[in-house]
């Protein structure tokens, strides 16, 4: 049997690992510019909602960012394993985060009884996530399985969470502003809550 040589086998893993450098850089890039834009205008619009989805952006940064950091520096076995188990133990810590910002939202929300407002910002923002994020997600997926990283399996997940809370603003929002139902979006936002604690728990365990 042809065994591919092991050079060849290097140079291959380089050029995955440089892709997947690439996603992750994109995607702190990408939930910078979304946070800023998302907090802004939430202010401006008085949208809990919206000014909630710029702090989820922030938390997706230091998630993206922690996979830089791991994919950049490069060891031996050991320390890769090390390296991996630290970034996936952060990336875990970050899905905790994200649960508990999802909580504190939709509790303020429907403790107040204060409907977001419409906002075409808002709107605008949620529809180019929706489709951004998941093209993000499935690319994070496929180096994930190749590089054999599940510190970037977990991001992919915590990419695509992303992506769900996309539709709940956008559904939250429309919602309120066609038919009026302002419970619409904390009350969609709660149902991701388990989904979360599920990610972190495992990320968290294997990271041990």
């Amino acid at each position: 049997m042809n065994r591919e040589p092991e050079s060849s086998q290097g140079a291959g893993r380089s050029e995955l690992l440089k892709q997947a450098l690439f996603i992750q850089w994109f995607l702190v890039g990408y939930n910078v510019l979304e946070g800023l834009i998302a907090i802004t205008a939430g202010i401006a619009a008085g949208s809990i909602a919206l000014v909630g989805f710029g702090i989820d952006s922030v938390i997706e940064v230091l998630a993206a960012g922690m996979l830089v950091w791991r994919l950049s520096h490069r060891g031996s076995p050991d320390e890769e394993t090390a390296k991996e188990k630290q970034a996936l133990r952060i990336v875990g810590v970050t899905f905790f985060l994200l649960a508990a910002y999802v909580l504190y939202q939709a509790g303020s929300t429907l403790a107040q009884h204060q409907p977001p407002e419409v906002s075409l910002v808002g709107i605008i923002l949620s529809c180019l996530s929706l489709v951004m994020m998941p093209l993000a997600a499935a690319r994070q997926r496929v180096l994930a399985k190749r590089l054999g990283s599940r510190a970037l399996a977990a991001d992919a997940i915590e990419t695509l969470i992303c992506t769900y809370l996309s539709f709940t603003l956008l559904l939250g929002l429309s919602l309120n502003a066609f038919w009026g139902w302002w419970w619409a979006d904390p009350a969609a936002a709660l149902a991701m809550v388990p989904l979360m604690v599920k990610e972190g728990w495992e990320a968290t365990c294997e990271s041990g």
